[in-house]
């Protein structure tokens, strides 16, 4: 007898939540990730905070919409063929390149900062993904913290550059398209156009870039808001543009403030998101949150993004709590 999967019986039906293939849970205006009111930390009793929580992408981050664009940009324009990819990533969007590129059946090499949390080059491997790990002094560059894009591009430009393409998602357009094509269409739907702060960290700008030129074309008076870490910062995914050169893709016409956030804040706030809003995120996130928190206004609604989970920065959290919790006998 003929299994009735096997004939297709049970076909892919979004109402449903049923999917072909993991690709299929991508976002977009027509699948948007949550948002969710920052509602005990910051009650409403002004600006009105909402995060939106990027974690629950099918690969654990924000980075899977740039990633996917990436790849798709790369085999749409005939730059992939039968070459390898190769980037220089903090973690989150190597492991949606890796899972996508896994999907294609196309090899990756990562280079990586030496600092990277292990549960992410963890990840990387069971992926499939060869990994990296870059010492800021392995490759003498004019600021020796983009040492891990030094070497993706010096991979990439060997063998005459035929083994390995490098999708760049620092100096790529397509990572800018991502965002502007779906994280601005969602956050402007789902606040039904009255989003008035967006909040993102720098790291590559494709989310303030594409986000922020999205929401400013339809409402010029949207203010977006970029965090930066203070130089020598433990913030993993974000970039201090003091110790790291600022990326091709970032456009200063759409930022309309720069906020400074030092570990500690940051480290706070992400602890008070999980005990009081039951939000499990990563450290940018708590960056974030305590961005708006600094925020002077009466009311208003800001949209904050939640890049990543928490449960890739176990190893950082340790050194936070220290024997917080521990039975002391």
């Amino acid at each position: 007898m003929t299994s009735v999967l096997n004939d297709r019986v049970l076909r892919s039906d979004r109402s449903l939540q049923r999917f072909d293939d993991i690709r299929d849970l991508l976002p977009g205006p027509d699948n948007p990730t949550p948002m969710v009111r920052v509602s005990r930390i910051l009650p409403a009793t002004g600006l009105d905070v909402f995060l939106k929580l990027e974690w629950l992408n099918p690969f654990g981050s924000i980075k899977d919409r740039a990633a996917a664009y990436l790849l798709s940009g790369l085999i749409e324009r005939g730059e992939l063929g039968d070459r390898e990819l190769v980037e220089a990533s903090s973690g989150n969007t190597a492991i949606a390149l890796a899972a996508l590129a896994a999907l294609d059946g196309v090899k990756l090499t990562v280079t990586i900062p030496d600092g990277v949390p292990e549960e992410k080059k963890i990840q990387l491997r069971m992926l499939g993904a060869e990994v990296w790990p870059t010492p800021d002094d392995l490759c003498p560059v004019d600021n020796p913290k983009d040492g891990a894009i030094a070497l993706a591009r010096s991979l990439a430009a060997s063998d005459g550059g035929n083994r390995y393409v490098m999708p760049n998602q620092y100096e790529n357009p397509d990572n800018v398209k991502a965002h502007y094509e779906t994280t601005g269409p969602e956050i402007w739907n789902q606040t039904e156009g009255n989003v008035e702060y967006f909040l993102a960290g720098f790291g590559t700008t494709g989310t303030l870039t594409g986000t922020g030129r999205y929401l400013k074309e339809r409402n010029p008076d949207v203010k977006v808001i970029a965090i930066e870490p203070e130089k020598g910062h433990r913030l993993p995914g974000l970039k201090s543009f003091q110790e790291a050169k600022q990326p091709g893709i970032l456009d200063w016409d759409v930022i309309d403030e720069v906020i400074r956030v030092d570990d500690e804040p940051a480290y706070a706030m992400t602890k008070r998101l999980y005990r009081e809003e039951g939000l499990m995120v990563g450290p940018s996130t708590g960056a974030i949150v305590h961005a708006a928190s600094l925020i002077d206004a009466e009311r208003g609604v800001a949209v904050g993004v939640s890049p990543d989970s928490g449960l890739k920065y176990t190893e950082f959290f340790a050194d936070v709590l220290g024997d917080e919790g521990t039975p002391q006998i």
